[in-house]
This record gives C-alpha cells, sequence and structure tokens, in this order.
C-alpha cells in the first residue's frame, strides 16, 4: 500500500515532511496547498506534485492522508474538517493554544474514527530511540530522574512570539513530551521558573527566553528541563536519564564526528545549527511511523492525547511562574 498525502503549509516545517514524504517508498505526496501560492509551487517544482487548494484536498478521492503544517490557529479546525472527510491525519505540534480546544477538537477525530498523530518529532531521534530502548530494557534499573537540555541558537522572529503560545507552549512543550515518554509516569506537579535573558524585546512581548522546570510523579520521579533561546555555540539537545542501577543520555550531535587533538587540546567541529538539520533523521522516521499505523491499522506512536498532556504541562508551568508556586496537573486538566 502506498500512502497518498496532500500537504498543507509550505513553509519551513512544511519543507522538511514534504523531504520525509517523498523520500519513503511507502508514500506519495499528490498535492501541496499553501496560502503563499510561490511557496506551493516551490514544492510542487521539487517534488513534483500538484498545488491544490484545501477545499480541493479535503474532496479528493486519490488522497488519504494530510500533513497539517499551517499556523497553529487553523491546526483544529483543519484536524476536525479532514477527520470527517475520512483522511488519515498527521499535525504538527500543538493542535491548539486552548486545552478545552483541543479537548474538543479530539472527541470530533474520535467520533470520527480518524487516525490523529501529534508531531513530536523528538521521540524519533535514533539516539533517543536507543536511550529510551535501554531504559525499558532495565539497563539502568528503576528511573529516578531525567536532565533535558535544550537551548536553541537563537529566537525566533517577534511576530512568531505573539501568536507562538509562549515559550513553554511553542518550545519546552517537545520537552514536556520527552520528559512523559523517559520517565514512565506522568507528571503530577509542575514547579517552573522563567526570566528574560536574551532580549528585553521578548518580554516586553510578554514572553520568556529563559526557562526551567521540574516534574515530580506520584511515585517521586523527577524531570529537569532547561531551555534558553540563545546558545550562541549551536543547537543545544541533550538528555540524561539516572536510573538505580546506572545512567543513560545522549549527546549533541556535531557537523561531523573529526576531532583534532594537538598539544593546544581537543577540537571538535560545530554542533548543527538547528532543528531542521538536527533532527532530519527523527522527521523521517516519524513520518514512517505514521505511515506505518494507517498501513497496519494500528494507534500512532504519538496521538492526541500526548498532544493534550503535553499542553497541560505547558499550561501548569505558565501558571507556576505567574503563581510562584508548583502546579498540580490535576488543577489544568480538572
Amino acid at each position: 500500500m502506498t500512502l497518498r498525502f496532500g500537504l498543507l503549509g509550505a513553509g519551513r516545517i512544511g519543507k522538511v515532511h514534504a523531504r520525509a514524504i517523498t523520500g519513503d517508498t511507502g508514500a506519495r505526496l499528490i498535492a501541496v496547498a499553501d496560502a503563499l501560492a510561490e511557496a506551493a509551487e516551490a514544492i510542487a517544482g521539487q517534488y513534483g506534485c500538484e498545488v491544490r487548494t484545501i477545499d480541493e484536498i479535503e474532496a479528493a478521492s486519490d488522497i488519504d492522508a494530510v500533513v497539517i503544517c499551517t499556523p497553529t490557529d487553523t491546526h483544529a479546525d483543519l484536524i476536525e474538517r479532514f477527520a470527517r472527510a475520512g483522511k488519515a491525519i498527521f499535525c504538527e505540534k500543538p493542535v491548539d493554544l486552548s486545552l478545552q480546544r483541543v479537548k474538543d477538537c479530539l472527541a470530533v477525530a474520535d467520533g470520527a474514527g480518524a487516525t490523529l498523530m501529534v508531531g513530536f518529532n523528538r521521540r524519533f531521534d535514533p539516539d533517543f530511540v536507543a536511550a529510551k530502548a535501554a531504559i525499558d530494557a532495565g539497563a539502568i534499573g528503576a528511573v529516578e530522574m531525567v536532565t533535558i537540555t535544550s537551548r536553541d541558537p537563537g529566537a525566533p522572529p517577534y511576530d512568531y512570539i505573539t501568536r507562538s503560545g509562549g515559550i513553554f507552549r511553542d518550545m519546552t512543550i517537545h520537552d514536556f513530551d520527552m520528559a512523559r515518554w523517559l520517565l514512565g509516569e506522568e507528571p503530577e506537579t509542575v514547579m517552573a521558573s522563567a526570566s528574560v535573558l536574551t532580549d528585553p524585546k521578548i518580554g516586553e512581548l510578554g514572553d520568556y527566553d529563559s526557562v526551567n522546570v521540574i516534574l515530580r510523579t506520584a511515585s517521586g520521579r523527577q524531570a529537569i528541563i532547561t531551555n534558553s533561546r540563545r546558545a550562541t555555540y549551536g543547537y543545544d539537545q541533550r538528555i540524561e536519564v539516572l536510573g538505580s542501577a546506572g545512567a543513560v543520555s545522549a549527546d549533541n550531535t556535531h557537523e561531523s564526528r573529526t576531532q583534532i587533538a594537538t598539544a593546544a587540546g581537543h577540537v571538535r567541529p560545530p554542533l548543527l545549527n538547528f532543528f531542521m538539520t538536527r533532527y532530519t533523521a527523527a522527521y523521517a522516521a516519524e513520518i514512517a511511523a505514521f505511515i506505518a499505523a494507517v498501513r497496519d491499522g494500528k494507534t500512532p506512536p504519538t496521538t492526541g492525547v500526548d498532544g493534550l498532556r503535553a499542553l497541560a504541562l505547558a499550561d501548569a508551568a505558565v501558571l507556576s511562574v505567574s503563581a510562584g508556586r508548583a502546579v498540580r496537573v490535576t488543577e489544568i486538566l480538572g
């Protein structure tokens, strides 16, 4: 079975997914839609697909699935539309910035019997997958503490910050999902601290650029997340999991594995610069997992519920900063 795709959104992440789809032998990119005609035409010209409207893709009999890469405030509406149209749906995170809107959207998707996968690409990074496999195999004993470092080389444009939902819902949300995955238990409380250290304008826009979060599960397991919008040395992405019998970690990815050692010291190549290069393999594996789930009629590895849970942790972190206290997740989820 070849899964036939429609791509909604031809921006930066749309280009990443277009490459992943066309690089998979189990998939074919049929059409792309974007509000900017030039962006859609560029992908169509590169990959040999058609430019169509969203309405045309929704009604198309030659398209089985869609990848939603449009602005966040369109995600929930598009999920509902394509669920009712009988298409399988892969949607970039988040489903929406409102927890209630996410709940309502997931109810529609479930009612339509739609396959829905939410894009948390970091779970599919080969090194993180290997670390998780070691945990599941019992190599480090029972998980006790998780440490996640995620730092961007620079902040996004100001206009993006104003519509992103803030750093916790935009950036840390990936780490919340990773923490849930690595802890093996749902966090029960969230304690967050946030500052503006890299650019005063970010604070003027109502956001933060430097945050730390501690998650705690009912059994006492903890996850510590550190985020920054400024890492002058490259895209910093690391994890470490401490267990009762040892630890497992996955370090940064560099431009190459070459090192030069002299009397002056050891020199390594720079880190990969941003998510499009750092997580190329993860995006391909993510789309492959979605294709397999649709083909085999199975639940995708990252579901709408995962999106809901990660957003709830982000909302709890926002409340924790404003209230200056630990927040129980049940206060958010109800």
